[in-house]
């Protein structure tokens, strides 16, 4: 995670909601979920399923069932001198770096360079690279910062090129995104 960061965990018997989810991602949550999940921990174990302890509990795992992923996870390479790259970029994103300057800088062909990557990460480095500079830019936005001075700090041209990416990843513009969250 980058930033600080504030969780919640639920557990449902898997026999609940079969099948709903294989692995670990982050999903948007709505405003009603996040209160349904304040609620949830009042709520005894053993409670009424026809009172309202019942209702909250049919109502949040309906919402659970609406859940969207967000494409927010980021994969590291297990490859060593990969991984560092990897991690060095995270520490400074850049939307200009480009596959020739890694792979030349990894003593890799261009096409060994991209075939790795993909192997080890589960998605292409223009990908990649667009999700580490989201995952950048989300703790900013937490924090109050503009959209203009985010994109200009990331090195993005303008506002509208990052705006651009946000929503194609996000489904939302990143001052929609502060609002809401």
């Amino acid at each position: 995670m980058l930033g600080p960061v504030a969780m919640c965990s639920l557990y449902i018997d898997e026999a609940v909601l079969p099948g709903q989810f294989h692995r670990c991602e982050v999903v948007g949550v709505s405003d009603l979920l996040r209160s349904l999940l304040i609620a949830a921990p009042s709520i005894p174990a053993e409670y009424d399923r026809d009172g309202r302890d019942g209702a909250l509990m049919n109502l949040l795992l309906h919402e659970l069932r609406e859940l969207s992923p967000l494409p927010l996870s980021l994969p590291l390479p297990r490859h060593p001198r990969l991984a560092r790259k990897c991690r060095d970029f995270l520490e400074r994103p850049s939307p200009h770096d480009t596959i020739s300057a890694w792979s030349d800088e990894l003593g890799m062909s261009r096409r060994t360079f991209t075939r790795l990557f993909k192997q080890e990460t589960a998605c292409s480095f223009v990908e990649w690279r667009q999700k580490a500079c989201l995952m950048s830019a989300l703790p900013q936005l937490a924090e109050g910062h503009s959209v203009t001075s985010i994109a200009l700090n990331l090195g993005y041209e303008n506002p509208a090129s990052f705006t651009s990416m946000f929503k194609r990843l996000l489904g939302a513009a990143p001052t929609d995104y502060r609002v809401q969250r």
